[in-house]
């Protein structure tokens, strides 16, 4: 009851009025705004820049899900799709996507260090506290875990600056690519355009049955491409989704061949 979902802004956006009008519904209340870099559907992210400073002029804290679209800030082309997203509060995204690391590479970044050793720190007589050193007790409520953290500086080290962005970039441009070799077939019907890696796309038979999810059962069974489904405006939709290092344009050609294959038989 405490959560209070917003849209107005376009799909996958929160606008500008209906936050307004949440803030003002809540009355001073501790309040956390939670915001979207790259949504899972359609990659769309929300304007930071005039969100988070009505958000925090009311008091609020203002967090990004950022498991996708906080990398397009290392891409200078892309940069522009999360502009104003330095101006939140704390950031979560994840290594498992775009950096490839396993799959618990999570991170989460926050710009108030007090905060987060305030609501993590736990004291007893027998721990040592405080000094220079960075202990992790104070960042994670995970005492025991492993060093998840190394596989994440080892593909950041490896990457580079202008690294991370290629492969950024790359990615989407094989999103782009795969979308739009699909979406051009016959009973194939374009939902989203990618804008980063992420797209959408519906099929439908000669008769106008959306057989969508079979579409995508046909194209991963035979094995040249993994592709999923979601439900968007009450249909069926494949999703289109590219972040591995290694995709390139050959994979690009398959993926487009195996859904007209898949499509052909099945209309």
């Amino acid at each position: 009851a405490a959560i209070v979902p917003l849209g107005g802004g376009g799909p996958g956006k929160v606008g500008a009025d209906e936050l307004a009008a949440a803030l003002a519904a809540a009355q001073g209340a501790p309040t956390i705004v939670i915001l979207n870099a790259g949504d899972l559907n359609l990659g769309a992210s929300d304007d930071f820049a005039t969100l988070a400073p009505l958000a925090q002029a009311a008091g609020a804290w203002v967090h990004v899900d950022g498991a996708f679209g906080l990398w397009l800030n290392a891409s200078p082309r892309l940069a522009h799709q999360v502009a104003g997203i330095e101006l939140c509060d704390s950031w979560a995204t994840d290594g498992h996507k775009w950096l490839n690391t396993p799959y618990d590479a999570g991170m989460a970044i926050t710009r108030h260090g007090d905060a987060l050793k305030a609501s993590m720190r736990m004291t007893a007589s027998y721990l040592t506290e405080g000094g220079e050193t960075r202990d992790p007790m104070d960042y994670t409520p995970e005492w025991s875990r492993r060093a998840r953290a190394l596989p994440t500086l080892a593909a950041l080290l490896e990457l580079g600056r202008d690294g991370l962005a290629d492969l950024i970039e790359r990615c989407c441009a094989h999103a782009l690519a795969i979308h739009d070799g699909i979406a051009a077939l016959d009973g194939a019907t374009s939902i989203a355009r990618p804008v980063m890696n992420q797209g959408m796309i519906r099929f439908h038979d000669r008769s106008g049955t959306n057989i969508t999810d079979a579409v995508i059962a046909a194209i991963n069974a035979s094995g040249e491409a993994f592709l999923s489904g979601t439900t968007w405006a009450g249909e069926r939709t494949m999703r289109i989704s590219v972040c591995n290092w290694q995709t390139n344009a050959d994979d690009v050609r398959r993926t487009v061949a195996a859904a007209a294959t898949a499509l052909g038989a099945l209309r």
